[in-house]
């Protein structure tokens, strides 16, 4: 047995015993471990290990001037306890969120446009980022009997990456990797099915440069390709957190909303990849603005450059 195969051993075992614990939390147990690790990060540990100069550089970069260092900060713990309690809210979802107690825990905005959307002859592309509970909407669709597959990259730990795919296969979903997964998808969009997506990453040197909050951001094109490509309308949502309320609910509260439906047959984007890519990046950055406390603002959305603006920066220091 190698030592890899050792440390995955060992990360999975610590992993099961974090989900055994924070399975057995109440609700009100739950948050308050999860923001008592938030605080105790974000005020204890060096900077560096919780990437806190890459969160206020995306601030700087998405807010400007108009944001505070008081307001930055309170955004980046915001954060950190967002996604502290994410992990405990997919950890309890099997066992606290059921169609039965489905309206306790969720309201609908814009419900009507997915509906319409997805009962179509159509193939769908279920569009979000990684903003709010991401996990909380596909299971949403599963409940109700929306299958997709949903596309995401495979951890490195195998043992962990099981765990992942078994949880969302718990609600009809199943997983497609997102190297090699191409002909899943493919197949999803023949059949008028759907794909379940987060196109909110840096999509390196070879990715369409759509302003994002302002700033050109390297952009995934393959989703508008798609779109094109098999007359799939997209869906851009997600699931945000609301306000808790420990006294009448025994459970996280979401917004689960669409923000808009993206018709490629529309006349301002008939076989337009710019314009369809711009559009659905436009809505996600719509959604961010209404609670950025819980956007992922751990990853450089801005780290690609334009090549012309590389080039330009070449010549100048070579001058």
């Amino acid at each position: 047995m190698t030592w890899k195969s050792i440390r995955y051993r060992l990360e999975f075992l610590v992993f099961r015993t974090m989900v055994a614990v924070i399975g057995a939390l109440s609700f009100r147990q739950s948050v308050r471990l999860a923001e008592g690790i938030a605080r105790f990060a974000f005020y204890r540990l060096p900077r560096k290990w919780t990437r806190y100069d890459v969160c206020r550089e995306n601030l700087q970069i998405a807010f400007g001037d108009e944001l505070s260092d008081e307001e930055a900060d309170r955004i980046i713990l915001g954060m950190w306890k967002h996604l502290l309690r994410l992990i405990a809210e997919m950890i309890q979802i099997p066992r606290k969120l059921r169609r039965e107690n489905y309206r306790q825990c969720v309201t609908f905005r814009n419900r009507s446009l997915a509906v319409e959307s997805l009962t179509r002859d159509r193939p769908v592309i279920l569009l979000s980022g990684h903003f709010g509970n991401w996990e909380m909407s596909l299971v949403s669709f599963g409940l109700f009997g929306f299958r997709a597959g949903a596309v995401a990259r495979a951890l490195d730990n195998p043992y962990l990456h099981d765990w992942f795919r078994d949880f969302r296969e718990l609600t009809g979903h199943y997983m497609i990797l997102k190297s090699g997964g191409s002909e899943e998808i493919v197949t999803e969009m023949e059949s008028e099915g759907m794909v379940a997506m987060l196109g909110d990453q840096d999509a390196g040197a070879r990715g369409l440069f759509i302003d994002f909050f302002g700033k050109p951001a390297s952009t995934f094109k393959s989703i508008g390709v798609l779109a094109i490509q098999y007359d799939a309308l997209i869906c851009v949502g997600y699931a945000r957190r609301l306000e808790d309320d420990f006294i009448n609910n025994r459970w996280a509260r979401y917004e689960i909303g669409v923000e808009e439906i993206i018709d490629p047959r529309d006349e301002d984007l008939a076989g337009d990849v710019r314009a369809i890519t711009s559009r659905y990046s436009d809505a996600l950055e719509k959604v961010i603005r209404r609670s950025p406390e819980q956007y992922f603002w751990l990853h450089r959305r801005w780290k690609s450059e334009p090549r012309k603006r590389k080039r330009k920066q070449q010549d100048v220091k070579a001058a």
